[in-house]
């Protein structure tokens, strides 16, 4: 967790909006928001299966990301509103979960649903 934790400090400390306390926590927060999911698709990756919770709770994740760039989107066309750390932070954040999704929507399709509900492992070909 420290590979994660100390880079997203040193970039917010250099990469920000104004160098107050409180816009320092608040970018380092996004920066570590952005990369604070790479633990468990490491995990995921090792082990090659997640228990089924853990897959539809990462998925759930990623309709968030989702709803968040509606929202940019939104924020942008209505009031021409747009801030560059968080975008960057979220497209970073968004392509973690890319394959992921792939993975995801590949296994699940192929499943039965009653499947799905007896087992206790999702497995992943990771």
């Amino acid at each position: 967790m420290e590979i994660l934790i100390f880079p997203s400090l040193i970039l917010a400390l250099l990469i920000n909006h104004s160098f107050t306390i409180v816009e320092i926590c608040w970018t380092f927060s996004i920066y570590l928001e952005s990369v604070a999911i790479m633990p468990q698709l490491f995990m995921l990756s090792r082990t090659g299966s997640a228990e089924t919770i853990t897959a539809h709770y990462l998925f759930a994740l990623g309709i968030y990301r989702g709803f968040y760039i509606l929202n940019w989107i939104y924020r942008y066309y209505t009031e021409m509103f747009y801030d560059p750390i968080a975008i960057v932070a979220g497209v970073i954040q968004t392509v973690l979960y890319a394959d992921f999704f792939y993975l995801y929507f590949t296994r699940v399709n192929n499943l039965d649903i009653s499947v799905i509900r007896q087992q206790k492992n999702l497995a992943l070909p990771i």
